[in-house]
């Protein structure tokens, strides 16, 4: 019998957040994915449209560099919004999948697929759902950035906050565009959402060419926030940097975390590094930005700048070597629609990880104060 302990810790291991807080429900080949979100405050005004803006930047098949599942992704809006606006109660909304070809995976049943979460999950529970990676799938990410799309206009709407992430690196091709002038329309020029033309170019080639050689590849993701006021994180614990990076790191596929500098400012001396204040229009302003934004685990007002790392894609069509479930050596060649680079729809990910930070600790800086 499962020990009660660890039964009721089962049971929370798919929320987020403190105040501002949102659960995912679902699997890649189940019937639904969906999410719960709780905390948001009443009278936001919020369309349908506004929510299906972001699902429709995530949701596959809408280029070649990804995979080529059919899934328009529409959301159901079930409760917590009245005549366009929130009404303080429960948010849950629900996407039905369409498009699932749960017999491509007949051939894994028994088989632990390299770098997928297929033998951890049976290690944990005992059982796993080998429907294309059941919980541990980038579908379960559909509630995230729903939720997210509702954090962005709280955002908006509270502070005029804007965020916007980008592909700065594939494999080795990286990119240095200004990241205090990149809008999201130059994002979205390019299906590999690189706003530098020239680099996305060869990020396509990259990745096409990964495509045919039954391979994957990696990169990095990096996004700013603008306009975050200063005061938003918590002391100790809680410090804004670290529920980024937890969020961040909570994204399949993810694998590194950096802010401001980063690695990086490892090399520079304490001189070099430290951001120095000069007067502001509205109070101190830092004259560089190492710090990424945030000082102490608190926002000191500049812009909020972090760099997420994913790996290749784990599932590829070459032969590689495994086990199965009785521990006998077994060579594997994959099958399905998969992405060749996650990158590409990595960045509404990263987008809504930020979001829905940003959103919790916008909520918790205002209880803080009357």
């Amino acid at each position: 019998m499962a020990d009660p302990r660890q039964l009721l810790l089962s049971l929370v291991t798919s929320t987020f957040g403190t105040l501002f807080t949102l659960t995912t429900f679902g699997e890649s080949h189940g019937p639904a994915v969906g999410v719960v979100l709780d905390g948001c405050p009443a009278q936001l005004p919020i369309e349908q449209a506004e929510i299906q803006a972001d699902l429709d930047r995530r949701r596959p098949g809408q280029s070649r560099l990804v995979t080529q599942r059919d899934e328009t992704d529409q959301v159901e809006i079930l409760s917590g919004l009245f005549e366009g606006q929130t009404t303080g109660t429960p948010i849950a909304m629900v996407v039905r999948n369409k498009d699932q070809n749960s017999g491509a995976y007949d051939h894994l049943k028994d088989v632990y697929r390299p770098s997928h979460a297929d033998f951890t999950y049976e290690a944990k529970y005992g059982v796993r759902d080998f429907r294309g990676g059941g919980r541990s799938s980038a579908r379960e990410t559909i509630g995230r950035v729903a939720a997210a799309a509702i954090a962005r206009k709280l955002l908006t709407t509270m502070h005029g906050i804007e965020v916007v992430g980008w592909v700065s690196q594939v494999r080795d091709i990286e990119t240095s565009v200004n990241s205090e002038t990149v809008t999201v329309n130059d994002v979205e020029q390019s299906p590999t959402r690189c706003p530098d033309p020239a680099a996305a170019e060869t990020m396509t080639a990259a990745i096409e060419q990964a495509r045919r050689d039954g391979d994957s590849l990696g990169g990095v993701v990096t996004i700013i926030a603008r306009n975050v006021p200063a005061g938003l994180g918590e002391p100790i614990f809680d410090k804004l940097e670290a529920d980024l990076a937890k969020a961040m790191l909570s994204l399949p596929a993810a694998k590194g975390f950096e802010i401001g500098s980063g690695f990086a400012g490892t090399r520079l001396s304490g001189l070099a590094h430290n951001d120095s204040f000069v007067p502001g229009p509205n109070g101190p302003v830092t004259e560089t930005n190492y710090s990424g934004g945030i000082q102490g685990g608190i926002s000191n007002g500049s812009d909020i700048v972090c760099r997420v790392a994913f790996k290749p894609t784990a599932t590829i069509a070459s032969e590689q070597k495994t086990v199965n479930v009785d521990n006998e050596a077994v060579t594997l060649a994959a099958r399905g629609r998969h992405d060749p680079c996650v990158l590409p729809r990595a960045v509404p990910l990263v987008e809504a990880m930020m979001l829905l930070v940003l959103a919790d600790h916008s909520l918790m800086a205002r209880a803080r104060q009357l």
